[in-house]
């Protein structure tokens, strides 16, 4: 486990930068791993991001880009707009979480 500093202050990742610590996710954090990223949260990203974090809580695992579309009711489509490129794998990096299954 790797200790790096976003957002000015710590954080344990693993080797690809993802979060390993459940716990030391907040929202200012958020909005620092998103900038990291070249995107600047809105509401919308952020009813994402809690949903995204409530169903791992829920579950044990990062939702898919299509179990999103599901528990959010946000299109595919849409979810490239807000997280361009590889929605699933950015939408778990800021939201703290796990890289989903299948993502590469």
């Amino acid at each position: 486990m790797t200790v790096t500093s976003i957002a000015g202050r710590e954080i344990h990742v693993n080797a690809e930068g993802f979060l390993t610590a459940y716990d030391e996710w907040d929202d200012e954090l958020a909005t620092g791993l998103a900038a990291q990223i070249g995107i600047e949260l809105t509401d919308a990203h952020r009813r994402i991001l809690a949903a995204l974090r409530e169903d791992y809580r829920q579950h044990g695992e990062t939702a898919t880009l299509r179990r999103v579309t599901g528990l959010t009711g946000v299109p595919t489509k849409e979810l490239f707009a807000l997280f361009p490129k590889k929605p699933a794998k950015k939408m778990a990096y800021v939201a703290g979480l796990p890289k989903p299954r299948g993502c590469v």
